[in-house]
C-alpha cells in the first residue's frame, strides 16, 4: 500500500502502506519529458535505475491514448 496525494491509497507491492508515492501516467503530456530528466539525474549520480528507464520512457512515448496537460 502506498499513498498518492491526488489517487490515495494505492496497493503497489514492496512499499510501505504510509510511504508517499507521485504517479506519471501516460496520458500526461509532460510524463515522458519528467522521466527523461529523472533519467538525466540518475546517470549523473551513477544510479543503476538510470539504464532500465529508457524502457519506461519508450512505453510512454508509444501509447496510443489521448494525451492531455495534467489537472
Amino acid at each position: 500500500m502506498a499513498v498518492s496525494g491526488k489517487y490515495g491509497k494505492i496497493n503497489i507491492p514492496n512499499i510501505g502502506e504510509d510511504e508517499p508515492v507521485f504517479i506519471l501516467r501516460a496520458q500526461d503530456r509532460l510524463a515522458g519529458s519528467a522521466i527523461m530528466m529523472y533519467q538525466a539525474l540518475a546517470e549523473s549520480h551513477g544510479a543503476s535505475v538510470a539504464e532500465g528507464v529508457q524502457k519506461e520512457i519508450d512505453l510512454f512515448r508509444e501509447w496510443k491514448g489521448q494525451k492531455k496537460l495534467p489537472d
